[in-house]
């Protein structure tokens, strides 16, 4: 019981830090988007600033409410899964039963153990383990909606700094250049963090994730620079 404890707390931290690295990363990137298109349309280093606070403010409760409501949808989705196999265990156990066995004998599991696996599973967590192979997900693991919103909710004005300082205080001839220098550097840390809590590749995760911020302060900036007066 301690063990499935400190497991289910694992995974909790782990789902809140990915809600934290991608808000900031989220942070980053909008924030970054509206102040190189604002500056490609104006000098007005207060008028970058001010729109570049309001994207932020905008954001902030956008990603909290967002990850509010995402968290929660998928909770519901769950709950009405787990109360499906529930009535499906009831009504049509061997149906089940089948499925989980023929399950374990497609990954190589011979039919006779596949057979005894299935038996000494269902008997021992049947619920917990017919959700699991029939829906893939772990019934024990649920994430916090209020902790996942407030992690969103601190990560993207975090993230959003970095942009929002650099256009605003680097000289005049450098700052857009500057920032976005500065920028790349960010979500390369993103990225990387990212894919670490995701088990992913490191190197493709960082590139996607520098392309994308590159294409979007390009083409903002693009936007910006036709409406300069």
């Amino acid at each position: 019981m301690e063990r499935a404890k400190k497991q289910r707390s694992l995974a909790e931290k782990i789902n809140v830090m990915r809600a934290s690295v991608m808000g900031a990363n989220d942070g980053i990137l909008s924030i970054a988007g509206i102040v190189i298109g604002v500056a490609g349309a104006t000098s007005n280093s207060h008028s970058i600033f001010l729109a570049g606070i309001a994207g932020m403010l905008a954001g902030t409760v956008s990603m909290a409410m967002g990850e509010y409501v995402s968290v929660n949808t998928q909770r519901d989705s769950e709950r009405r899964a787990i109360e499906k196999e529930s009535a499906a265990l009831d009504d049509h156990y061997q149906d089940e039963f089948d499925f989980i066995q023929h399950k374990y004998m497609q990954t190589g599991i011979p039919a006779a153990l596949a057979k005894k696996a299935t038996q000494e599973m269902l008997q021992k967590d049947g619920l917990y383990t017919a959700v699991r192979e029939r829906y893939g997900f772990n019934p024990r693991e649920q994430t916090s909606a209020y902790a996942a919103a407030f992690a969103s909710m601190v990560a993207f004005p975090t993230g959003s700094i970095l942009p929002l300082v650099s256009i605003t205080f680097f000289p005049p001839t450098i700052k857009i250049i500057a920032t976005i220098i500065a920028v790349m550097v960010a979500l390369t840390i993103t990225g990387y963090t990212a894919a670490v809590l995701g088990n992913a590749n490191r190197g493709r995760a960082v590139l996607r994730n520098v392309i994308a911020g590159l294409l979007t302060m390009v083409i903002t900036y693009v936007i910006g620079s036709l409406f300069a007066r």
